[in-house]
């Protein structure tokens, strides 16, 4: 079966089942409720389960003068029916201990019976019931489908717990808790789609048959050990006492598996009767449908009722951001210049793909976007790009796994050039594993020519995609917009932020400190990014984070006509505006790590004085940072560091400023250290880098030249062994 299929199973059944799973998890979930409030009702007696009839009838018979029944309901409440010595009717839970009562038996409240009515049968009687049975049978089926599209997804039943990449909220949390929901919604789904069968005498037949050989009379079990001894009141139903004292009146005892009649003076079983298994079945069902016979279950079956609902919800989210994807396109496949192939699992590759087509049109051109498994000839095409997603581990998306097939069959007659984006998680191992597959097997076409080689998007990165943007523009000289802020989604859930303070800026001194307080339930470390959107709209701009004293600290340079920095530099304390914190664990503090070197020029320094105050285990850090010259806010960073030295949270504070009358640089202070740097990367150590790219390439440089010099590997080996971690602009 292919991905789609499940997909669209899935779907159609949700679709067609959705009112009425509303409805049945909100009744579900009351009923739950109820089912829960009952054990707490006083009428249960300690050790119950303990009890054995030649404890108890003893005590009742001395204690009522006449008694006609006695039963056990499921919360293993005792209910007696009888005549005390004063000739009063009793009907009352009693303690079968000592005979006393309880307590009056209670229906149950309007409320509940018209909700379980509405659960059982929609108040439209035996139609109603069907409808339930149908939905519950669908249930299964959505159940299934889901349980397979999730292996899918993991690869398989050994990773169907293994880490869900977070794409969005609603996709994550629709998988997250389907997987842990799966076993409870099909005990449900199961036992709902066979009280169903059973209400209906589905199983009508084979009753009939199990009753014939069943019902049998064995006279040689009246010497049998009396039964009254060795039965539990915990597995009695009902009793129908005798109406005399005539041996030949028997106690009809009507247990969890079978019906009895025994001798009332010696206990010996006189006739047994086996309930069917479907009755049997039928009761089983019950009992886990309702959670009636124990309360956690119950609990867990409310909760259930509750991921229904959510699913419901996230599901179509996510069917609805699936279809805010979907292909529009002006011209025609065959008339088009540009040819969009986009292979996605979620939709969201298309979303760049079609702001690439816009573009295009704009400017004039003929363009088209389809799918990858639509790949023909195209007759006039000039450029083909590719958008490709990877799903599961290397393995195509579910509209792109004909492609590699349909690329072999169709050969284009007219050269065309090619260049293919993948897009992908570094969470995963086969990193744009897909995209991969599609730039080599493109490469063997003697049709295709190569524009640009592979260029890989981590985790939907509006950045990460603008570096193909100006490599693809200048190759094709098609000038195509290279803020990322374009490319991403418009913002959604900003949280509001309150400033506390704000340095000033002046002639000499360009950049301020900005603080702001975050909600408390915001979390966030050093080398977290805080995105803002000055203008109101989808254009974003990103600021290093540095965690001071449990608030946001920014460090911001002031660029004239600056859409951010002027934005920030604007507010006063007291002031609040609305961003997102976006986690960047491939930049926090090393957690375990002997020493660490932090280097950094202008405001790259931010998230490094919050690493340096949240240094508690006091590991070893050098901080190099390099600036123009000593202005009043250099000051406060020596000011700082010598107070974080003092406390033993940062080792030394080197400086470089460039335009001083002794002007160094942090490359400068880095070669002057040499041994200090092979050292820290001989003894696993870590260095970090926050500040300009070219500063960044500098840095690299000069250390990779280090290691090869003393005969070391490249710095790329520590780069990917993460001992070398960048944050650069």
């Amino acid at each position: 079966m292919t991905l789609s299929f499940w997909r669209y199973t899935h779907l159609a059944l949700a679709l067609f089942s959705s009112l009425f799973l509303l409805l049945a998890s909100v009744t579900g979930i009351i009923l739950a409720v109820d089912a829960v409030q009952e054990k707490t009702l006083p009428y249960k007696v300690e050790n119950f389960d303990t009890i054995t009839l030649g404890e108890t009838l003893p005590v009742l018979k001395k204690k009522y003068s006449e008694i006609t029944e006695l039963s056990v309901d499921y919360n293993q409440f005792v209910t007696l029916q009888a005549i005390d010595p004063d000739g009063n009717d009793i009907n009352a839970y009693i303690n079968p201990k000592n005979g006393k009562t309880l307590g009056k038996p209670v229906k149950k409240t309007e409320f509940i019976q018209w909700v379980t009515g509405l659960h059982r049968s929609l108040f439209l009687h035996e139609t109603g019931r069907f409808f339930v049975g149908v939905i519950s049978f669908l249930l299964i089926l959505i159940s299934i489908s889901g349980f397979a599209l999730v292996l899918n997804r993991q690869r398989g039943i050994r990773n169907f717990f293994s880490i869900v990449i977070k794409e969005y909220f609603a996709q994550y949390y629709h998988v997250v808790l389907g997987r842990l929901a799966l076993i409870p919604i099909l005990i449900i789904a199961l036992t709902g789609t066979y009280l169903s069968l059973e209400r209906f005498n589905f199983f009508m037949g084979k009753e009939k048959k199990e009753k014939e050989k069943t019902e049998v009379i064995n006279p040689a079990k009246k010497s049998a050990a009396n039964i009254f001894t060795t039965t539990l009141l915990a597995d009695v139903k009902k009793i129908e006492f005798p109406f005399t004292d005539d041996p030949e009146e028997y106690y009809i005892i009507e247990l969890k598996d079978r019906e009895i009649e025994v001798n009332q003076i010696t206990g010996a079983v006189i006739t047994e009767k086996r309930s069917p298994m479907t009755v049997q079945f039928a009761d089983l069902s019950l009992d886990l449908h309702t959670g009636r016979i124990n309360g956690i279950w119950a609990i867990i079956l409310a909760i259930a009722c509750v991921n229904i609902l959510f699913f419901i919800y996230s599901g179509f989210a996510m069917t609805l951001k699936r279809r805010s994807s979907r292909i529009k396109n002006k011209y025609k496949a065959y008339e088009s210049k540009y040819i969009l192939l986009a292979g996605s699992e979620n939709g969201s590759t298309f979303r760049f793909a079609n702001a690439i087509q816009k573009q295009l049109i704009d400017q004039g051109e003929k363009a088209h976007i389809t799918e990858l498994n639509s790949f023909k000839a195209f007759p006039k095409a000039e450029h083909i790009i590719v958008f490709s997603s990877t799903h599961g581990l290397g393995d195509a998306p579910s509209n792109g796994n004909k492609f590699l097939s349909l690329l072999k069959k169709h050969n284009q007659q007219q050269k065309i050039n090619f260049s293919v984006v993948g897009f992908g998680s570094k969470a995963y191992p086969d990193f744009c594993g897909f995209a991969f597959e599609i730039d080599q097997l493109l490469a063997t076409q003697n049709w295709a020519e190569r524009v640009l080689k592979l260029q890989t998007v981590n985790d939907k990165s509006a950045e990460e995609f603008v570096e193909w943007i100006k490599l693809w523009s200048v190759k094709t000289e098609i000038p195509l917009a290279t803020t990322p802020s374009l490319y991403n989604h418009a913002p959604k859930g900003l949280q509001k932020l309150m400033v506390l303070d704000k340095t000033l800026v002046s002639e000499t001194e360009q950049t301020f400190l900005v603080t702001l307080r975050a909600n408390m339930r915001a979390k966030f470390a050093s080398g977290d990014l805080l995105a803002i959107y000055p203008a109101n709209d989808t254009r974003e701009r990103l600021y290093s984070i540095g965690n001071h004293s449990g608030n946001i600290q920014l460090v911001v340079k002031l660029h004239p006509h600056g859409l951010g920095s002027d934005f920030l530099n604007n507010l006063v304390p007291g002031n609040t505006i609305k961003a997102r914190i976006i986690n960047n664990h491939a930049f926090h503090f090393p957690k375990k790590v002997s020493k660490v070197a932090l280097i950094s020029n202008g405001t790259g320094i931010a998230p490094f004085l919050g690493m340096i105050e949240q240094n508690k285990k006091k590991v070893e850090t050098h901080l190099y940072s390099g600036f123009r010259m000593e202005t009043e806010t250099v000051l406060g960073y020596k000011k700082f560091t010598a107070e974080m030295i003092e406390k033993q949270k940062l080792q030394k504070f080197h400086l470089a400023l460039s335009r001083a009358e002794n002007h160094h640089y942090v490359m400068d202070l880095i070669k002057r250290d040499a041994d200090f740097f092979i050292d820290l990367l001989q003894q696993n150590g870590v260095i970090m880098i926050c500040g300009s790219l070219a500063m960044q390439k500098d840095v690299e440089s000069i250390l990779d030249n280090l290691c090869l010099a003393r005969e070391m590997k490249s710095i790329s080996y520590y780069k990917n062994n993460s001992q070398l971690l960048t944050d650069c602009y």
